[in-house]
């Protein structure tokens, strides 16, 4: 064979010497050579290159990817103009109907005080207590009501519809005292006609006290009289009963025979009946159809202002916002309260009102002993003694009678 030629790191012997590949010279001999065919040289890796990471696989895009949310749809526009559809209507809740009620409450509530406190603001006071020596305070209370026979404040037409006439000066038509306290309340009539002392003018009638001096002299008379103390004073005119009857609706009226009264403008029949203002009126004026003239009337009036009084205190009243108004705001109209009298007394006075008949309260005329109006010295004196007591639940039935006539002689 021909020699091969020779190179760095060949012996020239035929075998080859790689010692120069680890930094030695010669050959290491047929035994390393044989070594260095089967010896894996390490691997080192190289600085510029980049370890691969494992991958998995990526999920299609066809399948759902619950960890993103996808794309917000775009909120449809509501269309305009006349073809747009309604609405759908939200459904109240319970609690704004309950918002609602307790509102109306607090305006129900807040009309009901309002009310009276503007009708109070426009009521006349009445200055009725006299000076000079007065009964002592006693238990209970007794208010005097005075209807007053007085046409002021009527106009021509309003007299010849009333038939009031047009009398001059200004009398007592209806005098009242109404007890309240411990026992049964007690609205005792006075008769207009009475015989009594009225104090610097003598032996007259009772209701000349008030031509005389007016208030005052009235409540003194009565006081000196029959030793009760009055405490509160209420005045009603002519015009204030008709506007009362009305403002409730009427009232019922229960005489016991028909009555015709022309100078009282009154024609009704026997029974119970439904009255307006002005029979009502006629009614409790009226003296000419019985032989108990004026001690009857007196018993008709009676029955007419606590026919009112139920009618004001009902729960129609109340209920009804527009007889609620009518009713308060008659009474500037009708009524006039003493000075010092509050809205709750006067509240209190309309209240007791409504519980003076059957077995509510008893109802009495002043005990007399004839027609001619004198009052009964024993009778009359023990009815004055319960009164300023305070004892109404011991008056006995003989001495509360509604004429103020002993029952033998009504019978």
């Amino acid at each position: 064979m021909a020699d091969r030629p020779r190179g760095d790191g060949d012996p020239g012997d035929g075998s080859r010497n790689f010692h120069w590949l680890y930094g030695g010279s010669g050959d290491p001999g047929p035994e390393a050579d044989d070594a260095e065919r089967t010896r894996a040289i390490p691997r080192q890796p190289r600085a510029d290159e980049t370890r691969m990471m494992p991958t998995s696989p990526r999920p299609s895009t066809r399948s759902a990817q619950p960890d993103r949310p996808g794309p917000v749809p775009p909120r449809p526009t509501q269309p305009s103009g006349p073809g747009r559809p309604p609405r759908p209507r939200r459904r109240r809740g319970a609690g704004f109907w309950i918002r609602i009620v307790l509102a109306l409450l607090l305006l129900w509530v807040i009309y009901l005080v309002a009310v009276p406190l503007l009708a109070w603001s426009k009521v006349d006071k009445v200055d009725y207590e006299p000076s000079g020596q007065r009964p002592d305070d006693q238990p209970g209370t007794t208010y005097l009501l005075v209807g007053s026979d007085s046409r002021a404040g009527l106009s021509k037409e309003q007299r010849k519809d009333l038939s009031t006439g047009n009398a001059a000066g200004q009398r007592t038509d209806t005098i009242m005292l109404l007890h309240t306290g411990s026992g049964p309340n007690l609205l005792m009539s006075i008769p207009r006609d009475s015989l009594v002392d009225i104090p610097g003018h003598g032996n007259t009638k009772i209701n000349a006290a008030y031509a005389y001096g007016g208030p005052k002299l009235l409540v003194k008379t009565i006081e000196q009289n029959t030793g009760i103390k009055v405490d509160d004073y209420v005045e009603i005119g002519l015009g204030g009963v008709v506007d009362m009857v009305d403002a409730v609706g009427g009232i019922e009226i229960c005489p016991t025979a028909a009555m015709k009264d022309k100078l009282a403008g009154l024609d009704i029949k026997k029974g119970c009946q439904e009255a307006d203002g002005p029979t009502a009126l006629g009614y409790a004026r009226s003296r000419h159809t019985s032989s108990l003239g004026d001690i009857d009337r007196a018993k008709h009036q009676r029955e007419v202002v606590s026919a009112v009084g139920h009618e004001v205190v009902s729960p129609w009243t109340v209920i009804n916002p527009f007889r609620y108004w009518n009713v308060v705001m008659a009474v500037p109209d009708s009524f006039a309260f003493g000075e010092g009298t509050g809205p709750l007394r006067a509240a209190m006075w309309a209240s007791a009102m409504t519980k003076v008949n059957g077995d509510n309260g008893l109802t009495c005329g002043v005990p007399i002993s004839d027609l001619a109006v004198h009052w009964d010295p024993q009778r009359s004196k023990q009815m004055f003694g319960y009164i300023q007591q305070d004892q109404s639940d011991e008056i006995p039935k003989s001495l509360c009678t509604p004429s103020g006539l002993p029952k033998s002689v009504t019978g």
